[in-house]
C-alpha cells in the first residue's frame, strides 16, 4: 500500500519556505496538518519510499511503585501536567513559543510524553482494581472511564467547532474555517456528524481525545495478557508496531485521509507506559540509571538536538551527510518514528535520574500548579485546546508580538491552573458531603446525587 502524505509528515523549521510549501501541497489533497506540525523534512529524492527501520516468568499485577496509602505519585501528576501545558502553548503559538517546549529541541515532543503517562496512571489505578476486584468488575471500570472519554470528546467538538465557527463568521475570516477543518464539515453536516460520533472526523488539535479512547477500550484485555505474561505482553506490543509498518495498517478518517495519531503505532508507547507501572520499571531501574545509560541517553539527545537545528539554521546543513538525511527522513509523528521513541526513552531515563522518588521539589510551592493541572487532566486538557484557539486567534488578529505571545501563555496557563484547583475543590466536597449523608443515613439518590 504506498505511503500517505501524511505519514510522510515530520519535525522541521516553521518559518522555511520549503516547510511550508509542503504544508501547503498537503491541504491541497485533503490532510489536515495540526498547527505545531507543519512541516516535512528537507526534500529528498527518495522521499517517497518509508523510512525503515524469551518468555519471562507470570508477572503478578503489582504497581512498581506502591506509594503510602492515601498518596498520590506526584511525579506522574508532575509531568502529566507539564505535557498539558506543553500541548498548549504549542497549539496556541505554533510559531514563536514553541522555541520555549521541547518539540523545537528533538525528535518527540508532549504528546509522547502524554500516552506513555496516561498508560502508566491507568495501569496503575485499573491493574490493582482488576487485581483487588476481579476482571469483570475490572474491565466495567475501565469501560466507564472510556464512556466518560468519549463523552468528553464530544463535548469538545461540539464547543470546539462552535467556537471556530463564531471567529470565522463573526470576523470575516474564512481563514479559520480552514484551518481547523470546519468546512468539511459544513459541507455535508448530516453524515459528518455521525462520522464525528464514530470518531472519523475531528476537528484540528483534539486528535489525541479519540486515539486515548482506542488504547483504554483495549486496556482491559492488555492488563489481563500482563497478569500472564507482562514481558510477552510488551513483545506483543513491539510485533504489532512491526506489523503496521510492514503492512501500512492505519485507520482512515473522514472525508479523506488517515487518524493524526495513528492507534497501530502509538499503542507501543500507551503499553511500555503500563508494562513500567507494573513492574517493568522497577526490574529495569538498575540499566536505566547506569552511567552508560546515562551517558547513551545524553548523546542521543544531544544528536537529536543538532539535527533539529539544522532545520531552522540551513547554513549548518553540512552537518547532515547526504546518506544520513536519506536514512532517517521522514521522522513520521503520525507514525510514531522509532528515532521519536528513542528520543522519549533518553528524556525519561535523564528525567528518572534528576527527579527520584521523594523528589524534595515535588512540595514546591513553584511546581503546584504543574500538579494540580496533572491531577484533573481530562478536564484541563479539554480546557487547554479551547483556550489555545482563543489565544491562537487573538495572536493572529492583533498581529502579536512576542510580549503578547507570553501574555496571552500565562494568562490561559492561570486560567487552567484556576480550574484545576477548583475541581479538586469540588472534588474534595464530594467526598466530605459523602461522608457526611452516610452518617446521617441520607440517601442522595433520591435527588439524583451521590
Amino acid at each position: 500500500m504506498a505511503e500517505t502524505a501524511v505519514s510522510k509528515l515530520t519535525r522541521g523549521p516553521i518559518l522555511s519556505c520549503a516547510g511550508l510549501s509542503a504544508y501547503a501541497d498537503l491541504r491541497k489533497m485533503g490532510q489536515r496538518v495540526s498547527i505545531t506540525d507543519r512541516v516535512a523534512a528537507p526534500p529528498l529524492a527518495d522521499a517517497s519510499a518509508r523510512d525503515r527501520v524469551t518468555p519471562a516468568p507470570a508477572t503478578v499485577l503489582a504497581p512498581a511503585v506502591a506509594p503510602d496509602a492515601g498518596e498520590r505519585e506526584l511525579r506522574i501528576d508532575l509531568f502529566r501536567g507539564l505535557a498539558l501545558w506543553l500541548i498548549f502553548v504549542d497549539h496556541m503559538s505554533p510559531d514563536l513559543l514553541t522555541w520555549f517546549t521541547i518539540r523545537s529541541y528533538g525528535f518527540s515532543d508532549a504528546a509522547e510524553i502524554f500516552i506513555f503517562i496516561s498508560g502508566y496512571t491507568a495501569a496503575f489505578v485499573y491493574g490493582r482494581a482488576m487485581r483487588e476486584a476481579g476482571f469483570v468488575i475490572g474491565t466495567a471500570r475501565i469501560l466507564r472511564r472510556v464512556w466518560q472519554i468519549y463523552v468528553a470528546n464530544v463535548f469538545l467538538f461540539t464547543i470546539y467547532f462552535a467556537e471556530i465557527v463564531y471567529a470565522a463568521r463573526g470576523f470575516n475570516n474564512p481563514f479559520y474555517s480552514e484551518e481547523m477543518g470546519v468546512n468539511d464539515f459544513l459541507k455535508h453536516p448530516d453524515v459528518a456528524i455521525v462520522q464525528a460520533l464514530l470518531l472519523r472526523f475531528r476537528l484540528l488539535n483534539i486528535d489525541v481525545l479519540p486515539l486515548y479512547v482506542v488504547l483504554m477500550f483495549f486496556l482491559p484485555w492488555i492488563l489481563r495478557l500482563m497478569q500472564w505474561r507482562a514481558n510477552v505482553t510488551l513483545a506483543l506490543s513491539v510485533a504489532l508496531y512491526g506489523l503496521a509498518w510492514k503492512y501500512d495498517l492505519h485507520m482512515t478518517s473522514y472525508p479523506n485521509g488517515f487518524w493524526a495519531f495513528n492507534p497501530f503505532f502509538w499503542q507501543l508507547l500507551f503499553v511500555f507506559g503500563a508494562w513500567c507501572a507494573l513492574g517493568g520499571a522497577r526490574r529495569m531501574s538498575r540499566f536505566v540509571l547506569s552511567p552508560v545509560t546515562q551517558w547513551v541517553a545524553i548523546a542521543y539527545l544531544v544528536a537529536a538536538f543538532s539535527v533539529t537545528m539544522t532545520w531552522y539554521f540551513p547554513q549548518l546543513g553540512f552537518l547532515m551527510p547526504h546518506r544520513l538525511e536519506q536514512w532517517i527522513y521522514p521522522i513520521s509523528k503520525t507514525d510514531l518514528d522509532v528515532l521519536r521513541f528513542a528520543h522519549f526513552l533518553s528524556l525519561a531515563a535523564i528525567t528518572v535520574r534528576l527527579v527520584p522518588p521523594g523528589w524534595p521539589g515535588l512540595k514546591s510551592p513553584w511546581l503546584q500548579p504543574l500538579i494540580v493541572c496533572g491531577q484533573h487532566s481530562l478536564e484541563i486538557f479539554c480546557l487547554g485546546v479551547f483556550l489555545a484557539f482563543v489565544g491562537y486567534f487573538v495572536l493572529v488578529e492583533s498581529s502579536a508580538g512576542l510580549v503578547l505571545h507570553f501574555v496571552a501563555a500565562f494568562i490561559g496557563i492561570l486560567i487552567m491552573t484556576a480550574v484545576a484547583r477548583l475541581n479538586t475543590w469540588y472534588k474534595r466536597s464530594d467526598r466530605e458531603n459523602r461522608s457526611w449523608a452516610r452518617e446521617l443515613g441520607g440517601n442522595a439518590d433520591i435527588v439524583g446525587g451521590g
